[in-house]
């Protein structure tokens, strides 16, 4: 499989290199907001016994190998690898590829087609692992984020008008039903109600769309109390807040945006954000 070709990862650091033992002892700091298992051979033998459909081609120890490499990959920001590695193994490596094809198109990607493809892409391939196994929350969470980062690339109104807002919330609720700390779909739900609310309004966002303030802001105020280091727990929800209050919230905005670029990034993904909030301070 040939390795895609994209914008490398600007900001390299040896403190993102989780080389052998160091990625499972770095595990739950680097996945506190996507709680992803960590994929050992046992791991993947209790999902493919439970889903036929996910045995890969290779043997369990060798696909662990290979999918643990491709997280390596992603956390240093070698976001082609991962997905290469990860699509090597099949549907089993869909999560990892996933994620590396959300990120790198959200913050890397400039072609806008070309974002759009990958998103399309990504979205495609989690459905198609939704529909081989149940309960993989992360299946879910990023098909809505794909889905998502789509709809905000054609516009919200375009993808309301497609009907996209349904599928994306239902995948968040989803992966939550699976994994209720996963504190990055909490922020994805806190920026669902936003959008809606920012675009069509609170009357007919609550009435057609379900969306509402209050929630909007308990999923983020919950995203923050599980995962308190996220970066991204706080551009969003600064985000979140001026959409759905306007400038009423601009001094809180800006509060959490300061916090977010004071974060200490675990990874790649990670630096991203702060860099992003450096960015938009400076803005």
């Amino acid at each position: 499989m040939a390795k895609p070709r994209w914008t490398a990862f600007p900001h390299p650091s040896k403190d993102h290199d989780y080389a052998d033992a160091a990625l499972e002892k770095a595990w739950p700091r680097l996945h506190r907001g996507d709680c992803e298992p960590y994929p050992d051979a046992a791991q993947l033998a209790a999902l493919v016994e439970a889903n036929p459909k996910l045995k890969p081609k290779m043997s369990l120890e060798e696909a662990a190998a290979t999918i643990r490499d491709a997280w390596r990959a992603h956390h240093r920001g070698d976001f082609a690898e991962a997905v290469d590695k990860g699509l090597s193994v099949g549907p089993l490596g869909y999560v990892v590829a996933n994620k590396a094809t959300n990120i790198h198109a959200t913050y890397l990607e400039e072609n806008e087609a070309a974002k759009l493809e990958l998103f399309q892409a990504s979205a495609a391939r989690c459905e198609e692992l939704m529909a081989a196994a149940k309960g993989i929350a992360n299946a879910h969470y990023l098909h809505a984020q794909a889905l998502g980062r789509y709809s905000q690339g054609i516009s919200i109104g375009k993808a309301l008008a497609q009907g996209l807002a349904g599928k994306v919330r239902a995948s968040l609720e989803t992966a939550l039903k699976y994994a209720p700390k996963h504190a990055d779909a909490h922020i994805a739900l806190g920026t669902y109600h936003a959008e809606i609310i920012n675009k069509v309004g609170g009357m007919i966002g609550g009435l057609t769309y379900g969306a509402s303030k209050d929630d909007g802001v308990k999923h983020f105020e919950t995203a923050l109390k599980l995962n308190p280091d996220s970066a991204v727990a706080r551009i969003e929800y600064a985000n979140g807040l001026v959409m759905m209050f306007g400038n009423s919230k601009m001094k809180q905005a800006i509060a959490l945006y300061t916090e977010a670029a004071k974060s200490k990034p675990a990874d790649a993904m990670e630096r991203l954000d702060v860099e992003l909030a450096k960015a938009e301070l400076e803005d």
